[in-house]
């Protein structure tokens, strides 16, 4: 199709390229008999680019908008202000001129028309523009037509579109604008409907918003709506609002706000039938498109008509069960402090480290199928002591809501396939009586011994694979994967972590008892011994101080190149030296990175300079030789706070001899808590020699033209990849296909708990007795400090400056390094025995976690109060005072 204009009744369907999404999906619609839409044509994109191809002017605005970073707003303004300028004054040529009006003549000159834009990365599955581009309503005249066509077609470049293009990576270049010119329907009542509920994401309910005039008020959010819920053809719930205002037609062009008429105002928009009717129709185009639907829609004289439909985008994916088979599913990610889609090679491992639980992968994601611990009285009780224990405080919150919901408890299945399997726990007498062992000998050197043993066995795994190939690399990995579990949880490992995690509550609660202090456990585990996490933070300041010295080396480190590193650094001086210190590290730390549980994922060895932002941040906060100072500080710290206690204990009645247990829980807390990072850490550095491995034996396919590049394989399941190094034939377009998932995956937004029709349970927080204008989360680490907030979403991003406090989405061992320089630390994700909640105990450092959006509530320079002890952070400074 090479017109510039595209008349809805042609026979033909044009490309989304050509029309964008809004015209596609309304072109679909208007083949259809049953359902009413406006008469009407579009613009297409082939116009758009014909008008400004050669405008110089316009190119080199482009170009310069490309170049700025999305932080820079008033810049961004700038540029998009000039751009619409350019665009508004370009004068529409002839020949598309000529066909535009050729189109409205056919539909009558005379009429009023809506002006709408259609942009060709709007109302994607992955992505929405909407409301990001304009629409003008009851558009009367030619001249007042091409002159909205032009003003829709500037509104590609307005400050939000701009924004919501770079955020998702699409290029300001290749986005076009078609716009759609259509007949307007002047109705009395319009609104919006979404076959899917918008606030729980249930699939089953439709979700209606109405009120009086025109539609889009109602979608800029001008007018007040009344708020219909629609479950199976019946009525569940009616929202009426008080109508004061709606938009209407002018007579000469244009819209007007009118008072609505004081008997109107507090009624129903929308008869019961008109619900049930638009339900109907709600359902016949979301079966038509194949996909939950936001529909348009408006009335006039008793008659529906559709203005337009577009895919719901922020609905999460379904699971992939039977049509009636209730079920219930908790995010693993969540419990993993990892809410990142993860790709398919990932999901083998990551299953099996969890001990393949019943579960689902839905959007990428690890779910745990928690139907059958929910539907039994005990299942229940477990549960949720369990979760209390060990998860995230919102996830637990919204299970406790499922439980008490028994209409839905007791439409589980009932099963054995249970996540929290209590037949299952091997060995709980081993365990325990392990503990004991670890408690009577009450001696650090255990957890050195234990962890010794483990290092000798990954290096002799690793001189093992070496020695293999083809298909017994496979069967190796599988066998040591599958059985590094049942390894790592043995009933010495597994008891001593016992006796220090069992000290530790006896420790809190005795202490709470006999002098009233809560979570004091927490005040004396600074600096503790054979602390992976600790050591891995501290380690990298040493490596700091080796590049203290050699400045040709930090200017590198401000623009470094991933490819050529190592190469790079040691032709400075100083360089060979640093190159050393940064290649022992990575020897002993290098298998971790941010999002480890995913295989795939490169480790701080395969892309080091993730650590440079840390490297730079200890540059400009520390001297050298802090790593040294603040540990022992920390030691000391913790020594004094023990003394502090006992000191306190000693003058209650038989204080001598409480005095003297709280000493011994002491000891046993600092001499075995630090062992709790270990497992996953050892699991990560088996990662690391698993992959290698299997990458090696990668290059023979990519030899064989079977795949395109190294990185195809973390597209394919472990008994996909073995069956390819086995000889079996794969097709390529499987791979493409996961690929194009996964960069949707990415940009969902997992939920905690969703039930199999898709609805998602949000756990809540009391906020009864805490100050105004507060963010409310879990209180992990106690203290109250005040800092500029640093929102940090990767790594890559994380250079802080001393006293700041860190805000992010979640935290993984990864992350340690950056706890040296920070004052405090949010998370969206969380719970009492998450990462980041251990090691800002371990620091010292107050902490919040599982604070719904911080990252989005709070901004960037924010100057904020952090509460770690009742878990809430306070504003003291607006948006309009921020320092970056």
């Amino acid at each position: 199709m090479n017109s510039y204009v595209y008349d809805f009744n042609e026979l033909m369907t044009p490309k989304i390229s050509e029309v964008g999404g809004k015209t596609t999906n309304l072109i679909k619609l208007f083949k259809t008999d049953e359902i009413n839409l406006p008469e009407g044509f579009c613009i297409t994109t082939t116009a758009y680019t014909e008008m400004f191809k050669d405008n110089n002017e316009l190119n080199i605005l482009l170009t310069q908008l490309s170049q700025i970073k999305m932080n820079e707003f008033n810049h961004i303004s700038e540029i998009s202000g000039k751009i619409r300028d350019v665009i508004i004054r370009t004068t529409i040529p002839e020949k598309i001129k000529h066909e535009i009006v050729i189109n409205l003549t056919k539909l009558g000159k005379d009429k009023s028309y809506a002006v709408r834009s259609s942009a060709t990365a709007e109302d994607l599955p992955t992505a929405s523009f909407a409301g990001q581009h304009d629409t003008y309503l009851n558009v009367i005249g030619l001249d007042n037509i091409l002159n909205n066509i032009s003003k829709c077609w500037a509104s590609l470049f307005t400050d939000r579109a701009v924004i919501y293009r770079a955020r998702n990576g699409y290029d300001h270049r290749k986005v076009c604008l078609a716009v759609v010119v259509q007949q307007m329907v002047l109705s009395d009542v319009s609104g919006v409907m979404f076959t899917a509920d918008p606030i729980t994401s249930n699939r089953k309910i439709v979700s209606i918003d109405a009120s009086f005039g025109l539609g889009e008020a109602l979608v800029s959010g001008h007018v007040n709506t009344d708020t219909y819920k629609v479950y199976d053809g019946r009525i569940t719930d009616k929202k009426i609002s008080s109508k004061n205002t709606g938009i209407y037609a002018k007579q000469d062009g244009g819209t007007e706000e009118i008072v609505i008429n004081e008997k109107l105002k507090n009624t129903q928009t929308l008869s019961d039938h008109q619900i049930l009717e638009l339900e109907r129709l709600g359902r016949q185009i979301e079966t038509y498109f194949s996909y939950p639907q936001d529909i348009e829609w408006c009335i006039l004289n008793d008659k529906i008509y559709v203005v337009q439909s577009r895919p719901m985008t922020t609905l999460y994916p379904l699971p992939d069960v039977k049509k009636d088979d209730k079920r219930i599913y908790m995010s693993s990610g969540h419990l993993q402090m990892m809410t990142s889609s993860i790709k398919p090679l990932g999901m083998f491992f990551f299953k099996s480290i969890i001990g393949n639980l019943p579960s689902e992968e839905i959007g990428g994601r690890v779910y745990l199928d928690m139907s059958h611990d929910l539907s039994t009285f005990f299942g229940r009780k477990i549960a949720k002591y369990l979760l209390n224990e060990i998860g995230d405080t919102l996830l637990t919150n919204a299970v406790v809501k499922v439980i008490s919901n028994k209409k839905l408890i007791s439409s589980l299945p009932k099963g054995k396939g249970k996540v929290f399997d209590m037949e299952k726990t091997s060995g709980p007498l081993a365990i325990m009586f392990n503990a004991y062992k670890a408690y009577r000998h009450n001696d650090s050197d255990i957890v050195k011994e234990i962890i010794d043993k483990e290092e000798k066995d990954i290096k002799m795994m690793r001189q093992e694979l070496q020695g293999l190939s083809g298909d017994e690399v496979f069967e190796y990995i599988y066998n040591d994967h599958d059985n590094r579990r049942i390894k790592i949880a043995t009933p010495q490992n597994a008891g001593v972590l016992t006796a220090g995690l069992l000290s530790a509550r006896v420790f809190d609660k005795k202490v709470k008892k006999w002098i009233g202090e809560a979570n004091a456990a927490d005040s004396i585990i600074m600096s503790i011994p054979n602390s992976i996490t600790t050591e891995t933070g501290l380690s990298l300041m040493d490596v700091t101080d080796v590049i203290r010295d050699y400045k040709e080396v930090i200017d590198y480190l401000n623009n470094p190149c991933e490819k050529t590193f190592f190469e790079d650094i040691s032709k400075l001086e100083g360089g060979k030296k640093v190159c050393e210190a940064f290649n022992q590290y990575l020897s002993k730390y290098g298998a971790r990175c941010s999002g480890d549980i995913d295989i795939t994922v490169p480790r701080w060895v395969e892309n080091p300079i993730e650590l440079i932002p840390s490297i730079l941040s200890n540059l400009e906060n520390f001297e050298s030789g802090a790593s040294k100072r603040k540990f022992e500080q920390g030691r000391i710290d913790s020594e004094a706070r023990i003394q502090e206690l006992i000191d306190k204990v000693e003058k209650l009645p038989r204080g001598k001899r409480k005095a003297k247990k709280i000493r011994r829980m002491a000891n046993l807390i600092r001499n075995y808590i630090g062992f709790r990072e270990y497992p996953k850490f050892s699991y990560m550095k088996r990662y690391y020699i698993y992959k290698e491995a299997m990458l090696k034996e990668t290059k023979k396919l990519m030899q064989k033209n079977l795949i395109n590049e190294l990185e195809d394989i973390y597209y394919l399941y472990f008994d996909e990849l073995r069956a390819m190094i086995n000889g079996q034939e794969f097709d390529k377009n499987i791979i493409t296909k996961r690929k194009k998932d996964y960069e949707g995956y990415k940009k969902l937004t997992p939920p905690r708990v969703m039930t199999s029709d898709g609805e998602v349970i949000i756990g809540e927080y009391e906020t009864n007795e805490l100050p105004e204008k507060t963010l409310v989360g879990l209180p992990v680490s106690a203290g109250v400090v005040e800092g500029r907030a640093r929102i940090v979403k990767n790594l890559k991003e994380s250079f802080l400056l001393e006293g700041e406090i860190l805000v992010t989405e979640f935290t993984d061992p990864s992350w340690t390094p950056t706890f040296v320089s920070i004052k405090g630390l949010i998370t969206e994700v969380g719970g009492l025995s998450t990462h980041g909640a251990i090691i800002a105990r371990e620091y010292g450092l107050p902490a919040v976690v599982s604070v719904t959006d911080a990252t989005k509530l709070i901004k960037d320079g924010q100057l904020i109060r952090l509460n770690g002890t009742n878990g809430y952070i306070e504003f003291l400074s607006d948006e309009s005072n921020l320092v970056n």
